[in-house]
């Protein structure tokens, strides 16, 4: 073979090589200081856990368009880095998004996964007196009274964590806004964010959106009557999963099981007590209430599962209803709970999230009702 052919060959494979490693989705862990503000940490130089995908080739330009950066915020219970990418088959919803092109990251708020937890986590008289009976007398002689008489966290401070990670990826991806993504709790969390911050935020992607029309516009006055924090076990995870089926297959006990695997490796410390039990604080929320969103303009997708027990199909539809923004869409996704991603049709769903942060549409529509499954 002569020279000239050889060198061809070998740059050919060289590139293809590069090629394909440049589509190869890397998972970078990031922990961004800042000084918190949750009533458990207050001052404390705290850090958040934020989780990256994205594609070798993508990381190494630097510089990411703003409609391919995208954050996923959690719920009451699950940190995000669980939620979002889960290790089971294609269940990881950051992973799809990162492997069409899009950097993706997640972050745990105070309190949940791998960031800061206020120390009065650590004492379980902080739980209800029903949680705490369950870990008497392995934890604690006999019942007890809270020893922290206030919330470890509030929607106001989960904001203020969400602000430093928006801006540690603005900087990072060198843009001025990122599309957020959020489930159940973090649709307060990121809605109530985009409403206060909308020259930050570029879209909304919201999975069974906690939603009150009715919600408080500021913290209410008065005590904090309930506990600081609360625990899951494995068999109430299942339980409450269990509920909200309606149809057949709706989710693979695999699945399951992996998922709470993996919430358990996300707490240490609560994996230790009884049986293994994720903790979390108890948040007190406020400020995203009709009069909020009747101003928001952020595009918004909004998608519920038809049996979702937690978060009721008629709340998400009063959000489409109430939000100002002049692009949204209301998807009512069939044979799903409140933990769509993670069942049947999740693929479905997650389609639907690349359109819209894409495109701004869903079906080529970027504004109306739709039912997807069925």
């Amino acid at each position: 073979m002569r020279l000239s052919a050889i060198l061809g060959a070998t740059l050919f494979l060289a590139c293809a090589a590069f090629a394909d490693d440049g589509q190869r989705v890397l998972s970078v862990d990031h922990y961004v200081p800042l000084r918190s503000t949750a009533p458990g940490s207050t001052g404390q130089t705290t850090t958040i856990y934020v989780r990256e995908l994205v594609q070798a080739g993508m990381s190494l330009r630097g510089a990411t368009p703003a409609e391919h950066v995208a954050l996923f915020i959690h719920g009451a219970g699950t940190p995000a880095e669980v939620a979002f990418d889960v290790p089971h088959q294609d269940y990881s919803w950051m992973g799809f998004l990162a492997r069409a092109g899009f950097d993706v990251f997640s972050m745990d708020m105070t309190g949940y996964g791998r960031s800061t937890r206020p120390e009065a986590m650590n004492d379980p008289c902080n739980l209800s007196k029903e949680q705490q009976a369950a870990f008497i007398p392995s934890l604690i002689p006999s019942p007890c009274s809270p020893r922290n008489a206030r919330p470890l966290t509030t929607i106001a401070s989960d904001w203020d964590d969400i602000d430093a990670v928006v801006n540690h990826i603005r900087t990072l991806r060198r843009v001025d806004k990122i599309s957020l993504l959020g489930w159940s709790q973090g649709g307060p969390r990121a809605g109530g964010y985009a409403a206060r911050n909308p020259e930050k935020v570029l879209k909304l992607v919201l999975l069974a959106p906690a939603y009150n029309r009715a919600m408080p516009l500021e913290q209410p006055a008065g005590a904090f009557t309930a506990a600081p924090m609360n625990t899951q076990s494995r068999a109430e995870f299942v339980a409450n999963w269990d509920r909200q089926v309606g149809c057949s297959e709706q989710y693979q006990p695999g699945t399951s099981e992996t998922v709470w695997t993996e919430m358990i490796l996300s707490d240490p410390q609560g994996a230790t007590w009884g049986t293994g039990v994720r903790r979390a604080p108890t948040v007190p929320t406020w400020g995203w209430n009709q009069s909020v969103v009747s101003k928001m303009q952020v595009p918004t997708l909004m998608i519920s599962g038809v049996h979702d027990k937690q978060v009721p199909l008629e709340r998400v539809r009063d959000l489409y209803q109430d939000i100002g923004a002049a692009k949204k869409v209301f998807i009512d996704l069939a044979c799903s709970s409140h933990n769509a991603m993670w069942e049947k049709n999740h693929i479905l769903m997650f389609r639907a999230s690349l359109e819209w942060l894409t495109t701004t549409t869903v079906n080529g529509q970027p504004e109306g009702m739709q039912r997807l499954g069925y």
